[in-house]
């Protein structure tokens, strides 16, 4: 991966900063006289030098005009009030003067459209945020038949007080019935142990409470819900959060993955990236509206120090000896930001309260920080042959420190493992990995093939699209291999399924498609060079922009983008019918294709197109496959509907949903589980760090039951004993390159 500086002095990329520049010169010469410490004049700037950015850079920019604006506008509303619990339609009224406005803005009118949209969506949250107090203040009737629609895209916009009232009535009635419900079977269940003896143990007896005792319990417990929501929703939705959500309505209405990152977000990009960040070693959880202690990770900060405890509540987080914040309120990927920081060594001072009600100012200085779960793990699965099983959630690589994490180099770590216990066969599980670094993906591919082409990049104005290739001959394994995949398989891990699927290296198992990210993004900051831009004197920190700069193609010449990677053998998937794939998005690039590449197909013992249609017959007449089609249809159908408020139907439907869910649990879960065990160069690590044997635990748990990965290994199994077939022939299997 290039580092910023690569990529801004490269010579593709000249135009753009040039073009960037020049934004920036007609910003300064537009902006003389005015206060450059006006927050206004920096949004400006941020919104112009996004503009310039998306049509200079960008791999298919649309043109901002007029219907450019328009989407934007309609984006930035609907992030704001998905649900059109908040604005009336008078408001959305009101904001059509901006549809061919916004397009002038980002080319350098003065902005007007994000200040007037975000004072009234202030406003508004403020009017609801009070009238939902009286609305719980009182008992619902559940006899009463009516319905509630939950799905904003089914709904319009509310004209009166009046209505928008009923609206929330409606909602929190609803929330109130849901709350309602399970305390009704929570006080069933608990009077049926009563009966028999079985609350001998617990410290509180059973006491039988009326339904008009749960009915108010329930809704004081909404009560308290929806404070905390509207407090959180106020202190996140600051002036700077409310800009970062208009300019990434910019970039989003160009495409899904062109973002806009204020610093601190830009920071958490970088984190999730490397696997690491600089913290204290500290876990947050949300408890009864207050930010508590989760856990503490083993040798971190916090733990060291020993004076954070689990459950203690953090009350203010300060940095150094700066004035704390306040932290009440928050929701806990806010509080994450403060805490977490830039930089090992810097001083963040914590205000806890203990769970004796004790108050304590911790001080720690913030360190290294590894996410372990974002690493590559791995297992063996003994059965008719011994597989190895990796689990990559995603291609990491550290950019800034050369001895940092790198995926492919765990990766080939786990092989020689895996191949040191004998295994037959290895399967990789990308499932939801959603990519990473594309040089770690042309590695790893490497990994299991001679050498050549991985796939194929181009660029915006570029002829010939450039090859990523892989020029190391060595092979580390060369034996059966099965890669998982599911619909939030994306980008990266699409390009390796890709290379794998076309070189007929292995076979490719998974639901009908994966995500269908097909293209490449660099992190662009809006102020590159800010100690000697002319333009920018103090040096403030713009953020940084995430661009669609290119795109994947497969070395057989098809886009990975919309259409993902169809594999070979196809599994009914539950969150099939979820449409939350790149295909599902309007604002998505196209599918295309290229000139294919020459490139030498896998020469094995075994056919992978033979393997795959055997399989594929197989779990086309598979009854549990058949089953669990029919139930996951079903309950696609059940939530694609209004709801009743009526507490018969609404417990009658749920009793029904209930069970749907309950079966589709008993089919995803193996009748017989598969025997998982660690490799054994592993297990004294594991053992010997308490924090890690529980988490280890639980991933040999979710390996053993798994219904996917039970068919991986039968797929694998299955190459393996073609192979072992035509090697007691003395017969050897070409795979035909049908591209």
């Amino acid at each position: 991966m290039l580092n910023i500086k690569q990529i801004i002095m490269s010579k593709k990329f000249i135009p753009v900063v040039l073009a960037l520049t020049g934004a920036t010169l007609f910003l300064a010469v537009q902006t003389q006289g005015r206060n450059d410490d006006n927050p206004k004049s920096k949004n400006e700037k941020i919104l112009r030098s996004v503009g310039m950015l998306l049509e200079q850079g960008h791999f298919s920019p649309k043109k901002i005009d007029d219907n450019f604006s328009k989407s934007v506008l309609q984006r930035f509303v609907s992030d704001l009030d998905d649900d059109k619990t908040i604005f009336l339609q008078k408001d959305i009224d009101s904001f059509k003067r901006f549809e061919t406005k916004i397009d002038d803005e980002i080319h350098g009118s003065n902005l007007e459209s994000f200040y007037a949209i975000s004072e009234s969506y202030t406003r508004r949250l403020n009017e609801a945020s009070e009238f939902y107090k009286t609305i719980l203040s009182k008992p619902f009737d559940f006899t009463t038949d009516e319905n509630i629609q939950l799905d904003g895209e089914k709904l319009g916009y509310v004209k009166t007080d009046v209505e928008r009232n009923d609206l929330w009535r409606k909602r929190l009635k609803y929330l109130v019935l849901t709350k309602y419900s399970d305390m009704i079977d929570d006080r069933e269940k608990n009077k049926e142990r009563h009966s028999k003896g079985l609350d001998t143990a617990s410290k509180e007896k059973f006491v039988y409470k009326a339904d008009s005792t749960l009915e108010r319990e329930a809704r004081d417990q909404i009560r308290r819900q929806i404070d905390r929501y509207f407090t959180t929703l106020k202190n996140h939705n600051t002036s700077d959060e409310l800009f970062s959500g208009f300019v990434n309505s910019v970039t989003g209405t160009m495409d899904p993955h062109t973002n806009y990152f204020a610093p601190v977000d830009s920071r958490g990009f970088n984190e999730m990236m490397s696997g690491k960040f600089y913290g204290i070693g500290a876990q947050l959880k949300e408890d009864q509206s207050k930010i508590k202690i989760a856990s503490l990770v083993a040798g971190g900060p916090a733990w060291k120090n020993g004076e954070l405890g689990v459950d203690d509540e953090i009350v203010k987080i300060g940095q150094g000896t700066a004035e704390p914040v306040d932290v009440s309120g928050y929701a806990v990927t806010d509080a994450v930001k403060l805490i977490r920081g830039a930089q090992r060594g810097t001083e963040v001072r914590i205000t806890v309260r203990k769970p004796d009600g004790t108050t304590k100012v911790i001080v720690l200085k913030r360190d290294e920080i590894k996410l372990d779960d974002t690493f590559v793990k791995s297992a063996i699965i003994n059965g008719e042959h011994k597989i190895g099983f990796i689990y990559l959630p995603e291609f990491y690589v550290d950019f800034e420190d050369p001895k940092g994490a790198k995926c492919s180099e765990d990766v080939a770590r786990e092989i020689e493992k895996l191949k040191a216990e004998k295994v037959d066969g290895i399967v990789i599980d990308l499932r939801g990995n959603g990519g990473g670094s594309l040089p770690e993906v042309v590695k790893m591919a490497g990994l299991f093939i001679e050498d050549g082409p991985i796939c194929q990049v181009k660029g915006r104005d570029e002829r010939q699209p450039y090859q990523w290739k892989d020029r190391d001959k060595t092979v580390l394994y060369d034996g059966p291999l099965t890669v998982m995949v599911d619909e939030f398989s994306a980008s990266a891990s699409e390009i390796f399924a890709a290379a794998i699927q076309d070189y007929k290296r292995g076979i490719i198992v998974g639901s009908s498609s994966t995500y269908g990210k097909g293209t490449v993004q660099r992190t662009i900051p809006l102020n590159p060079e800010s100690e000697n831009d002319l333009f920018n004197k103090k040096g403030e920190d713009l953020g940084t922009v995430k661009l669609t700069l290119q795109k994947f193609y497969r070395v057989n010449g098809g886009a990975t983008q919309l259409r993902g990677v169809v594999p070979d053998v196809v599994i009914p998937d539950r969150l099939e019918l979820a449409k939350a794939r790149e295909k599902d998005n309007p604002s998505s690039l196209t599918w295309d294709e290229i000139a294919k590449v020459d490139y030498k197909p896998w020469t094995s013992t075994y056919s992978t197109d033979a393997v795959a249609a055997t399989v594929n017959s197989q779990v086309r007449t598979n009854t549990t496959f058949m089953k669990m089609k029919e139930k996951i249809d079903s309950i696609d159908k059940e939530s694609d509907r209004a709801y009743s408020l009526n507490l018969d139907a609404y417990r009658l439907s749920q009793k029904q949903l209930k069970a749907r869910y309950k079966q589709l649990e008993e089919l995803l879960k193996l009748q017989s589980p598969l025997n998982v065990k660690n490799i054994g160069a592993d297990e004294a690590r594991l053992a010997a760090d308490k924090e890690k044997t529980e988490k280890n635990k639980r991933f040999l748990n979710g390996i053993k039951d798994d219904i996917y990965v039970d068919e991986a290994v039968k797929v694998t199994n299955r190459m393996i004993n073609q192979s072992n077939i035509a090697l007691n022939h003395g017969a050897v299997t070409v795979p035909v390159d049908k591209n």
